[in-house]
């Protein structure tokens, strides 16, 4: 199986390579990532432009663009042959409406629309606490095993969200889950002419069994989204 790996956050991100070392058992896993960190940039493409890039190793590539350029990229050039496109895995949770801002999702969302299967994951992060990779890949090792075997339609891909806290030794429950339709609760602090958002993730409303819900209730949220 060939396998891309993603992401929104750069190629040098403890996400990418806890992705890459949970795919490897899979298959021949190709990296292509931005160079500079792209997050909440959205589905953002480049058209008018040259895109540069970098190849640094025989699987890897170094993109001076968006998420949706390395997957329109490495589909159209690099991996043509690919079977899946795996985004993330994100520091921070890419929930409800987060879905149209955030690039690792939209990385996916551009291999669906292009006719690959393909899977966002991201890594809440509790309140005053700090992500645990090695834990992280290892859970996100098991769910990706699992849900990469489940059927996906043509312009379908997945959203998968990993709570937080994780426990080393217990694998956390999953559960299929609808993105939640709330707003965030957005505020600002003006200060002279410049207004600085100071909402807090943790304190959004969220519908009861929606992927917010769902994931900081514990366990793993579980989405199935489509173009």
């Amino acid at each position: 199986m060939k396998l891309i790996a993603t992401n929104d956050d750069g190629y040098d991100e403890p996400g990418l390579a806890a992705l890459f070392h949970a795919l490897s058992p899979m298959g021949d896993v190709l990296t292509i990532a931005p160079r500079h960190p792209q997050s909440s940039c959205g589905h953002w493409v480049t058209l008018r432009e040259p895109i540069h890039v970098e190849r640094i190793s025989d699987i890897a590539y170094i993109v001076d663009g968006s998420p949706a350029d390395c997957t329109r990229l490495a589909v159209k050039q690099f991996a043509t042959d690919a079977d899946w496109v795996i985004a993330g895995i994100n520091p921070g949770a890419n929930l409800g409406s987060d879905l149209y801002q955030s690039g690792t999702v939209a990385a996916a969302r551009e291999a669906a629309i292009l006719g690959y299967k393909a899977l966002a994951i991201s890594q809440y992060i509790a309140p005053e606490q700090k992500i645990d990779w090695e834990i992280t890949g290892r859970h996100v090792s098991q769910i990706l095993s699992m849900i990469m075997k489940q059927p996906l339609k043509k312009g379908q891909f997945w959203n998968l969200n990993m709570p937080h806290p994780l426990d080393s030794s217990t694998f956390p429950e999953f559960q299929h889950c609808e993105p939640d339709k709330n707003p965030h609760i957005y505020l600002y602090q003006k200060n002279s002419r410049h207004y600085l958002y100071t909402g807090v993730i943790h304190n959004r409303p969220r519908a009861t069994g929606s992927d917010v819900d769902v994931c900081f209730g514990g366990k793993i949220s579980v989405s199935l989204l489509e173009i």
